[in-house]
């Protein structure tokens, strides 16, 4: 803790002294361009990764970056699904990126036996979103031994899910049909530091350059 409060203390000599102009200009609004949905992992940070400056991007956090599933009332999950409607209709993102990343545990989660996610009932209740990724990767997997190709395709394999859901909400589908919205799926390597976009016209992830 007294680590963070003298980053505190830093940030307002030092960041916020470099950039005193923008801040001052985000005083009364802001304007993001990006809506980044993203998972809880204290390693992934939206802003480092993308250099992006304050006011750029509207960041939605969650376990596994997960988007719920359209609904016309939603009594469940309405942190992430109102913080979507409002970036779309309010503040009007022109993009959404879906950020996944290597050794996600929320991923991993989704494979766990019922007696250890009973302890995490809110997290299991979650986790059901993700159910057709697990299916989707059995599928897939032609060997059900190979640990590390299983957390690869569903790390990746839920991006595309995710991104699936996003266009069951009828405000971004007509968006994206209209192309007055964009949608992009990142694969971010903690351990290298690269960041893989999925190229629609060939169906893989591909490093971006």
């Amino acid at each position: 803790m007294q680590r963070m409060l003298e980053g505190l203390i830093k940030f307002r000599q030092k960041d916020f002294e470099e950039h005193k102009n923008l801040f001052d200009k985000l005083k009364r609004r802001q304007e993001p361009h990006t809506l980044f949905i993203a998972c809880s992992d204290s390693r992934v940070m939206p802003e480092m990764i993308t250099k992006s400056l304050p006011g750029e991007l509207f960041v939605v956090r969650n376990i596994a970056n997960i988007v719920p599933p359209y609904k016309e009332t939603h009594q469940d999950y309405v942190a992430t699904t109102s913080a979507i409607e409002y970036a779309v209709k309010s503040l009007k993102v022109e993009n959404i990126v879906v950020c996944g990343h290597s050794n996600c545990g929320g991923c991993a989660s989704i494979y766990l036996p019922d007696e250890i996610l009973n302890n995490l009932p809110d997290t299991k209740k979650w986790l059901e979103l993700a159910q057709n990724v697990k299916k989707r990767v059995m599928v897939h997997l032609e060997d059900k031994d190979d640990e590390y190709m299983k957390e690869w395709l569903t790390e990746q394999i839920n991006i595309l899910e995710q991104i699936k859901h996003l266009l069951t909400y009828p405000y971004i589908k007509e968006k994206y049909l209209n192309k007055e919205i964009n949608i992009y799926g990142f694969y971010y390597m903690i351990e290298t530091g690269e960041v893989f976009i999925f190229n629609y016209e060939n169906g893989v992830f591909e490093l971006s350059n």
